[in-house]
């Protein structure tokens, strides 16, 4: 799939504000800094579509990307970042919760892991988060470019033990700088957009 237009559309923090195309969605979810505005920046060809931060948290709403008028990348707070006081911490994860409980549209989610890392207990709670759920997940094992071969298997392995996927879910190897894993992405984007039609 080629991506010929996209921008950011609508940024929400409840269900009123919601697009109402009802066109497929597609979520993005993973720890602060963990390089999700680089993923999409990437995924949609556009260097500086979504802003990259030295700071981690700055995404504090639902950022609704739209790509070829025909689906959405979204965006969703970092979760793990210890200077987002408790009270933003809760409202953020009621508005990611009320997306994920009321959002017909969402088709899976993309949720990015550091691959050089084992993943934290807030990347495992985030994906059990998602199986009580029942949403599909593609777990983007992001900043593969940065691991040696030598490791590479090794990581893998800590990954898949330590987030035990589940049926129908997968993962992809990423990297921003390289551009491995883009077409991936797409073609699991493109084939959900075949199913929806």
């Amino acid at each position: 799939m080629k991506i010929v237009n996209a921008y950011l559309s609508v940024l929400a923090t409840r269900i009123s504000q919601y697009p109402t195309d009802e066109l497929p969605e597609f979520l993005l979810v993973g720890r602060s800094n963990v390089g999700k505005s680089s993923f999409i920046n990437t995924i949609l060809g556009q260097k500086g579509l979504a802003r990259t931060s030295s700071t981690p948290g700055k995404t504090q709403t639902l950022n609704f990307y739209l790509a070829n008028n025909a689906f959405y990348l979204v965006d969703v707070p970092g979760y793990g970042y210890a200077q987002v006081n408790r009270e933003m911490q809760k409202k953020m994860g009621l508005m990611i919760e009320e997306y994920l409980e009321k959002r017909k549209e969402l088709k899976r989610v993309f949720m990015l892991v550091d691959f050089r890392i084992k993943p934290t207990d807030d990347d495992v709670l985030m994906y059990q988060f998602l199986k009580y759920y029942d949403i599909p997940v593609t777990l983007i094992l992001n900043k593969c470019d940065k691991v040696s071969s030598s490791k590479h298997a090794k990581n893998l392995k800590i990954i898949r033990d330590v987030i035990d996927l589940s049926q129908g879910d997968d993962l992809i190897e990423f990297s921003s700088v390289t551009k491995k894993g883009r077409e991936e992405v797409l073609d699991r984007i493109e084939s959900l957009l075949i199913e929806t039609i």
